[in-house]
Parts: C-alpha cells; structure tokens; sequence
C-alpha cells in the first residue's frame, strides 16, 4: 500500500459517505451523484487491490499479516459493489443511505489495511 493514495482513498471514502447519508436522509432515492460517489470508491479500491499485488514484488513488504490484509481488501471490494446492487434494486431512501454507510465502512476498512500494510509489526 501506499501511504499517501490510502490518506486520499479514506478521505474520498468519507466524502461519498457523508453525500451519500445527507443525500438519504433528505429523502431523496438513488440517483447519479450518490452511485457515482460509491463507484468512484469502488474504483479507488480496485486501484490499490492492483497496488498490493505488486508491492511486494517491488520490495514494499507488509509488516503486518498479509492474509488478514487481503480478507479486508476482498470484503472491501465486495462492499461497495453489494450496496450499488441493493441500491439499483430497491430505489428507496434507504438504499442511498446504505449506500453511505458502505462507503463509511470502506474509509474504516482501508484505514485498517494501511495500519496492517505500514504500522502493525507480526
């Protein structure tokens, strides 16, 4: 993982959270801006899956467990994409704000990738 694009991904994570659960609780269903924010975390997400492929092979060693660190990535990629389906589904309020409560939940999960990847020594 690199640090700084994790910094960007929580922080964009966050950004499409709040858009998303502001967007919900007025009352509004899904629309482009909320999908589009998920999708953008999801895209952001897929970025770093490819990223911790090949760190390693370029010398960027995890410090901490590698297998706990790719349960998260692969449940991290499931999330958002699980939330959009629900969303496209079921087109109520609800379903924006799950779809912010899942991009909340990756800025969390990505968080604790990059203390597994950088910070926790095994």
């Amino acid at each position: 993982m690199i640090d700084w694009f994790s910094s960007i991904q929580i922080a964009v994570a966050i950004l499409a959270g709040v858009l998303c659960l502001i967007v919900g609780l007025t009352g509004r269903t899904p629309n482009d801006y909320t999908l589009g924010a998920t999708a953008v975390v999801e895209l952001l997400l897929v970025v770093q899956f490819v990223v911790a492929l090949i760190a390693p092979a370029a010398g960027n060693q995890p410090r901490g467990d590698l297998l706990e660190f790719y349960v998260y990535m692969v449940s991290a990629l499931l999330l958002p994409a699980a939330a959009v389906f629900w969303a496209l589904i079921d087109r109520t309020r609800w379903s924006t704000v799950i779809l912010g409560v899942a991009c909340l939940a990756i800025a969390v999960m990505v968080f604790r990738m990059n203390e597994i990847w950088l910070v926790q020594n095994a």
